[in-house]
């Protein structure tokens, strides 16, 4: 109980070190939120969202879940995507997985994992859609890095297949979509340089939901 009564100490010393730099910050803070991002990331423990970054509170929309996966009957993560083009008009979306992913090294074992099977399909799938390049990397390392690169790009993919991303960027050239990989042995991110307007281009023909032309 130690551990956790802790937590309130910590929170009370936060609050204490805020209000000393900037004593009108929560009563700011409680009005609105404005953040220009949606940060789609992993649900691991070491990659803190806004910290990586460089951010403050109300500056980061942020998404979590194991491996940073974009699923379209994920209704969680639809509706945070909807609410964040949509309301909060975002002007990027960031999808960030990181180097050791639990999740998509998971994915890689043959293994029955019950209750996560499905989920860890859309890794898998991943793979599929990627077989000849990972299989002709030698190194089990290496493969996975790549993996969890391949598997964020996906993931972007997702993201500018869904209707809300579509129409916001026909009508407002926002938001962008970016695939971003955080090492954890460095801290530093390291940005996938997805094109989105290529990929926007590459799926248009299949995914197009908003009747016209980009």
């Amino acid at each position: 109980m130690s551990n956790y009564q802790e937590l309130f100490d910590n929170n009370k010393k936060w609050v204490e070190s805020i209000i000393a730099k900037d004593a009108t910050f929560f009563e700011r803070l409680s009005k609105f939120q404005s953040p220009d991002f949606l940060y789609i990331g992993c649900s691991d423990s070491r990659v803190p969202a806004n910290e990586i970054m460089g951010l403050e509170p109300g500056e980061v929309f942020v998404h979590r879940n194991v491996a940073n996966l974009v699923v379209s009957i994920d209704l969680n993560v639809m509706s945070v995507i909807n609410y964040a083009v949509a309301q909060l008009k975002v002007k990027h979306i960031i999808v960030c997985g990181h180097y050791n992913c639990g999740g998509v090294k998971a994915a890689m074992e043959p293994k029955d994992l019950g209750i996560l099977n499905p989920w860890l399909r859309n890794i898998r799938d991943v793979y599929r859609l990627h077989n000849a390049e990972l299989s002709a990397i030698a190194d089990e390392h290496a493969r996975y890095n790549r993996l969890v690169e391949l598997n964020v790009q996906e993931q972007c993919v997702n993201v500018i297949k869904t209707a809300v991303v579509q129409k916001s960027y026909a009508q407002n050239r926002y938001p962008v979509v970016h695939g971003w990989v955080f090492d954890l042995e460095t801290g530093y991110i390291k940005d996938l340089e997805i094109d989105f307007d290529e990929k926007l281009k590459d799926i248009q023909q299949i995914y197009n939901l908003t009747g016209g032309q980009y």
